[in-house]
């Protein structure tokens, strides 16, 4: 274990940032195991490990500053449970490059709103299409959360900007509460299905946690914009290097 005890400061860092940006420590996990050469199905697992930790931590630092949004939390994250069990079944079944080049694309995705509407205000009332939207998208979500290991704040928190015209700080304190239910039930998926490395989960797990509270402290002092920022920042970097990877550039 201690050839690899580098796993925890990576948690640490993931977590950090994960739960500034309500996308959970996958985003920085994912693409540093995946880029290391650690296979996709160990990389999925170990991070919902982490993003588990993490958002226990950050959502209960939420809590306290009264920034999440129970009602629409506990919604969105029991949708995304049945996607989590379709996600963890799949992700065995395809190649590194296929994982890297769609999970650059998902990422792409989902920056391209924060960034273009990133004058979005929010919404008084939200049209009633949304509400069953939302729901599909949740399942889809669950599905990506458990297939790259990200828990589906990546997801979410687009989600809960755009369509449910949420403000930036209630979203991403709400997406810690829907990766409890979407990592947990995506890790014991991915548990049962003997995807797991226990030691890479043990010290992500650690490292998270702690950089969950941090995160969650350092979110009060950072403007809307700037969490928006720093949201698109990492998620480029993140697929740039992915598909760069994948085509062995």
């Amino acid at each position: 274990m201690f050839d690899i005890i580098w796993l925890i400061p990576l948690g640490f860092a993931a977590g950090v940032v994960g739960s500034i940006i309500g996308l959970g420590g996958g985003i920085i996990v994912v693409p540093v195991l995946t880029f290391l050469g650690v296979p996709h199905t160990i990389t999925a697992s170990s991070s919902l490990f982490a993003a588990f930790s993490n958002s226990i931590a950050a959502s209960a630092s939420y809590a306290k500053q009264k920034r999440v949004d129970y009602k629409i939390g506990l919604r969105l994250g029991l949708l995304s449970v049945p996607g989590t069990v379709i996600g963890a079944l799949i992700s065995a079944q395809v190649t590194p490059a296929f994982f890297k080049i769609t999970f650059g694309i998902i990422l792409i995705a989902s920056c391209y709103y924060l960034f273009i509407k990133r004058k979005i205000e929010p919404k008084s009332s939200v049209p009633k299409y949304m509400a069953v939207a939302s729901a599909a998208i949740s399942f889809f979500a669950g599905i990506l959360s458990s297939f790259f290991g990200i828990g589906g704040g990546i997801v979410f928190v687009p989600l809960m900007i755009i369509g449910l015209g949420m403000l930036v700080k209630n979203a991403t304190a709400t997406s810690q509460l829907i990766l409890i239910f979407s990592s947990l039930s995506g890790l014991v998926a991915h548990t049962l299905l003997g995807h797991s490395d226990f030691e890479y989960a043990l010290l992500l797990s650690i490292g998270a946690f702690g950089g969950g509270l941090l995160g969650a402290r350092l979110s009060v002092e950072l403007k809307e914009n700037s969490i928006r920022l720093l949201i698109c920042g990492v998620i480029v970097i993140a697929a740039i290097k992915l598909f760069l990877d994948a085509f062995n550039v």
